[in-house]
């Protein structure tokens, strides 16, 4: 078998399933387990994403309307591995490569099956292990990966459950404000935090300032889709620039925390297991392992002083 995988979500998924000797190349966004960096990259970004985050929306606003690609499948390379899975998603036409855009390119003839998932929610999630376990004809393992992830969302649960129950936005963009959705607020409940402002199994939604100044949470989370934690920081002026930030209760009592969004809190992945212990880490100072998270989130506080090299 040799699988292709265009979603870095599939991508950790088929490794988690001890078959990780399978994938024979990746997306460019596909980095976790690290080791499958080494595998080549068949797609890259069609603009420059580097620009600022208004920037980037205005973008793909213009690209969608347009009907044109967000991603460059490269379908010569491709041809040349000989896939016989390729793996890719229909959830969101832009967070990740799409049917559509191996079709556009001819790649869907090149793949004896092309696998597209899409979660919303966190057995969504569960669906597309099975879907893949299925495909390389490893559904016991698929049933053991989801009871370990099961199990250890549970154990964060039972840990936090007597803990006061803080109330939690989330913001999954910066410019404009989206609110994060999708298996987002199911993650916040399993570390029994409350979440305003977003609806499980519902589309992360834009928002205005005002909506989150007047939902005015107990914590507030910065993990921008696609962006690791200095990316997000350099983004903090455009949120610290809006009236009334600093008199927001979770900016005055410290409870702002700047997270990783790319690896934890937007990816449809084995590692919602670890962004439910890093949620509880947040809201309660869980401590499920022998140190803290600290390289999936940062309080607000830390890096807006500088005091983090980033």
């Amino acid at each position: 078998m040799r699988v292709l995988s265009l979603l870095a979500s599939g991508t950790e998924i088929v490794c988690a399933l001890g078959a990780g000797d399978t994938l024979v190349g990746r997306s460019h966004e596909c980095d976790n387990p690290p080791w499958v960096r080494t595998l080549p990259a068949c797609t890259r970004p069609a603009f420059d994403v580097s620009m600022s985050s208004g920037e980037i929306d205005a973008e793909v606003r213009r690209r969608l309307h347009l009907h044109e690609p967000l991603y460059h499948v490269d379908a010569d390379r491709i041809r040349d591995l000989h896939p016989d899975l390729l793996i890719t998603q229909m959830h969101c036409e832009v967070c990740a490569v799409t049917p559509d855009d191996v079709e556009r390119v001819g790649c869907g003839l090149l793949a004896s099956q092309v696998l597209a998932l899409g979660a919303g929610t966190v057995d969504g999630i569960f669906d597309g292990v099975r879907s893949i376990a299925r495909s390389l004809h490893l559904q016991s393992a698929g049933e053991d990966l989801i009871a370990t992830m099961r199990s250890r969302m549970r154990a964060v649960t039972d840990a936090v459950r007597d803990k006061p129950t803080p109330t939690v936005v989330m913001l999954e963009w910066t410019d404009p404000i989206f609110s994060m959705g999708n298996w987002g607020p199911e993650l916040v409940e399993a570390a029994n935090g409350q979440v305003m402002l977003g609806e499980k199994g519902q589309f992360s939604r834009a928002i205005s300032w005002k909506e989150v100044r007047d939902a005015d949470p107990d914590f507030l989370i910065i993990a921008p889709c696609g962006y690791d934690i200095a990316r997000t920081v350099r983004e903090l002026p455009l949120l610290e620039a809006l009236p009334g930030w600093s008199h927001l209760k979770s900016v005055r009592a410290g409870t702002v925390a700047v997270a990783d969004g790319n690896l934890y809190f937007n990816r449809s992945g084995t590692t919602i297991v670890e962004t439910v212990e890093i949620l509880a880490e947040i809201l309660h100072g869980y401590r499920g392992a022998d140190h803290r998270h600290a390289d999936a989130w940062q309080p607000y506080a830390d890096v807006a002083l500088g005091s983090n090299a980033l």
